[in-house]
């Protein structure tokens, strides 16, 4: 399994941005996809989760109502649309997917990671 993130960059605070996260390699359909990111000298930590099979979705508290996780079957991409960006949302981004069907929050239970993105909210 292959996962590419980008869509990463500067922008202001109240701005916006969309991180896609393309996925290839493997069938999709029983996966989760996430969305970490790890600011510096902070530990990674989630943001977001999605169920390819049923659309299921999970926020950190610190996002909801500012991101939204979704997905494209067709693409096999997964977008996380970022509003009102503050400066604490800067970090690298990364993308990851894990065998299930119901979201899952925490690191260890995903299997393939992509490499990161970096969010740069100025003040």
């Amino acid at each position: 399994v292959l996962l590419q993130a980008y869509g990463g960059g500067l922008v202001q605070t109240g701005g916006f941005l969309r991180l896609s996260c393309a996925a290839s390699g493997g069938t999709f359909s029983r996966y989760n996809m996430g969305w970490f990111r790890q600011a510096p000298g902070k530990e990674r930590e989630f943001v977001a989760a999605i169920t390819w099979s049923g659309g299921n979705t999970d926020y950190a508290d610190s996002v909801k109502g500012r991101f939204t996780i979704s997905g494209d079957n067709a693409k096999n991409t997964v977008y996380l649309q970022m509003d009102s960006l503050k400066p604490e949302d800067t970090a690298v981004y990364y993308c990851a997917s894990g065998y299930s069907t119901v979201v899952l929050r925490r690191s260890s239970d995903y299997d393939y990671w992509g490499h990161g993105t970096l969010v740069t909210v100025s003040s």
